[in-house]
């Protein structure tokens, strides 16, 4: 493969057609200039005969623009932004007797037309144009190179994850005329929020406003997301939001619906199928709709002069993206408010330490209720601790305490009762005896665990711990944090016999139920609505969520419980929420106060004492030992980085599934982590591209997986 400064010639007998990589240092290098030629000397266009092409090869070390011919009878269809066809791979650069041999035909995008090329030999054409259709706007693909350099990614990677597949029968049908901007809606419920009506008003004034907002509990979050919708439509800009899950977009697609009316909006989501999912994203792209509703891959959604980027629920898992370069939904619509200068709404019943950060910065300002309205619209919520288990005989007996099975008999006169019942296969971790915190290590504040029963060990920097004592209460004794969680459905059933029992969790996911008496079983994020609210619900095990393997267990543990609670009646309306867990722990205590927003901050502060995440940065780099000790030798890492580890990866727990950077089947891996303080992120970012990108120019065979941000760290 020759470079596109000329240097690399072929054999005498060979004319090297190339495949140009184009890096910033040849602009201003002096390379002589040919005419473009192709290999067999085809017609070429007459004017912009060269064509940039970024192809779809996600391989760190040929993360690049390429240059090719454009032949005449494509001169017309090869636009900036179509798909096209292109040789690429060994060979594909030579002529041997007039035929081309090597190379295969592989799919791209065309960047830009030129005049010439930096490259002085001759260029291999355009094998084809795939559609006519340009679907890579320079916005999208502005956005797609800073996600790739925030995530040490690739540019191909993103832009397959930012582009969906291509169907030509949605391609070919046209898309509706755009309509005129609707008026701008009333502020609604937005009035309780504070300055909530003040960022609405702003929105319809064509303002780009940045706002953290803690939601109350109810059903009107999704009115209140189409509202904000509608003032942004009202100012001639298009508006996008991402929620976790298909429930969540229905419902917001509802709302729109009757705030709009309809085709004013699209709905991006995997349920719908890949014609109409394509056909939406079209009509997006085109400019006849200017607002998108979508999960995760909607947050790149091509919307026209966009002025307001929205994200519901942002902790949720569903946010993260599985495939590389693994961004977060979150992280990419911050981008998108930076790039574009537009509006930027982070809206959910809880508050994730990010969100907290934002507003702790300046960055955005905080929408929250007033307490005496919180207290209103939240359920009652009572608390069962390990104390008052031990001295319950129903809840040995049973495993639910007496509080709960009087809230379920009490709340079924009224209406149905939740239980939500955590997910079995948690790892333990440890925690002190005494107190309950969690335990730490004292060089790098990571999780201690004694594998194999052993002396303790950290599980970060796998620093033994032999003298560790409790730093919050001085103790030095143990326990192993309770885990797992068994179905209540049966000895519920057997309790209340006449009542029907529902279950809702993975194999079957629960939309809605009627408002009528029954008992409703749900694992966490699977709680469908039911129709006036729940009478009561009851979060069992809370050990079970509260002893994650997981720097955010409790942020989380209180998110999903709060999802849950907002789900059920309001003080005023007798609604109850029982929570087993120990009452002095703080995730709880936030529940029975509705304070998230308060919880996230002090969780920010102590991770700003710690080191933690987002304060600080943070990459992990996972695969076998010798791989990763070779890596990180390396690597060219910014100064201030601290290497935490290696230490071996334990394996998943029978039947859970396969994550990103887990080791294959009967591996055994290690991870490093790599913390960086603020500012030195993108520093980080660019050093482990480079190390993976050389690692892989010269060939290395074992795999090295490198995560920026991971969300698991201990």
């Amino acid at each position: 493969m020759s470079s596109e400064n000329g240097n690399q010639r072929g054999r005498p007998d060979e004319q090297p057609e190339q495949l140009a990589l184009i890096r910033e240092t040849v602009r201003t290098a002096k390379v002589p200039r040919a005419k473009p030629r192709t290999w067999r000397g085809a017609a070429l266009a007459p004017e912009l005969p060269v064509a940039r092409v970024v192809v779809n090869k996600g391989v760190l070390h040929l993360d690049q623009f390429f240059d090719y011919a454009v032949p005449e009878e494509l001169d017309t269809v090869a636009r900036p932004g179509v798909r096209v066809r292109v040789r690429f791979g060994a060979g594909s650069h030579q002529v041997r007797g007039g035929r081309r041999e090597g190379g295969r035909l592989i799919d791209g995008f065309l960047i830009e037309r030129r005049a010439e090329s930096d490259y002085a030999g001759p260029l291999a054409a355009l094998a084809g144009v795939v559609s006519p259709e340009p679907v890579l706007s320079p916005e999208l693909l502005g956005l797609a190179r800073a996600v790739a350099d925030r995530y040490a990614g690739s540019l191909a990677d993103v832009l397959q994850l930012a582009v969906p597949p291509r169907n030509a029968r949605a391609e070919g049908r046209p898309s509706p005329e755009p309509l005129p901007p609707p008026p701008a809606p009333d502020a609604g419920t937005w009035a309780r929020y504070g300055q909530g009506a003040a960022f609405v008003e702003a929105l319809a004034r064509g303002g780009a406003p940045r706002a953290v907002w803690n939601a109350l509990p109810g059903p009107h979050w999704a009115d209140e997301l189409a509202r904000a919708v509608a003032a942004t439509l009202a100012s001639g800009r298009g508006a996008l939001v991402v929620v976790p899950d298909g429930r969540a977009a229905a419902r917001v697609d509802a709302a729109l619906t009757g705030v709009l009316g309809q085709g004013r909006h699209a709905v991006l989501t995997a349920e719908a199928g890949p014609e109409k999912r394509y056909a939406q994203w079209l009509a997006v792209r085109r400019g006849a709709v200017r607002a998108v509703v979508g999960t995760r891959a909607a947050m790149f959604a091509p919307v026209r002069d966009l002025g307001l980027v929205a994200i519901w629920d942002d902790g949720d898992s569903s946010h993260s993206e599985p495939h590389a370069p693994l961004p977060h939904a979150r992280e990419v619509l911050l981008l998108r408010a930076a790039l574009d200068k537009c509006a930027f709404l982070l809206g959910g019943t809880s508050c994730t330490v990010e969100a907290a950060q934002l507003v702790g910065t300046g960055w955005a300002r905080p929408l929250v209720a007033p307490r005496e309205l919180v207290r209103t619209a939240a359920p009652l919520v009572r608390t069962v601790g390990d104390t008052d288990l031990a001295r319950d005989e129903a809840a040995r007996a049973a495993r639910l305490p007496s509080l709960a099975w009087q809230a379920v008999r009490e709340g079924l006169r009224t209406g149905p009762v939740l239980v939500q019942v955590p997910r079995r296969g948690y790892v333990p971790r440890l925690a002190c005896e005494r107190c309950r915190a969690p335990a730490r290590c004292r060089h790098c504040a990571g999780p201690l665990e004694a594998p194999g029963q052993r002396g303790l060990r950290c599980g970060w920097c796998g620093r033994d711990a032999p003298d560790w004592h409790c730093a919050e209460c001085g103790g030095t004794r143990l326990r192993a944090q309770v885990v797992g969680a068994r179905r209540t459905a049966e000895e519920l059933g057997r309790a209340f016999p006449a009542v029907p029992v529902r279950t809702s969790g993975r194999d079957h996911v629960l939309d809605t139920v009627p408002g009528r008496p029954a008992l409703v079983v749900s694992t966490p994020g699977a709680e469908p609505v039911a129709e006036g609210g729940y009478a009561a619900a009851l979060l069992l095990d809370g050990w079970a969520m509260l002893g994650r393997p997981d720097l955010r267990a409790g942020e989380d543990a209180l998110r999903r419980w709060i999802d849950a609670a907002s789900l059920v009646r309001g003080q005023g309306e007798g609604g109850t929420v029982v929570v087993v867990a120990e009452p002095t722990l703080r995730p709880v205590q936030a529940l029975v106060r509705w304070d998230p927003v308060g919880h996230a901050q002090r969780e920010l502060a102590e991770r700003a004492e710690l080191g933690f995440p987002p304060v600080s940065r943070m990459a992990s780099v996972t695969g076998r030992a010798e791989a990763v000790a070779a890596f990180l030798a390396a690597a060219d890492l910014p100064g201030d980085a601290e290497v935490l580890g290696p230490v071996p990866l334990p394996p998943p727990p029978p039947g859970a599934p396969r994550r990103p950077g887990d080791a294959p089947p009967g591996e055994v891996w290690e991870r490093a982590l790599l913390r960086v303080p603020p500012g030195s992120g993108a520093a980080l970012a660019a050093a482990l591209k480079a190390a993976q990108a050389a690692r892989l120019a010269r060939g290395g065979d074992a795999p090295v997986r490198i995560r920026v941000d991971p969300p698991d760290i201990g």
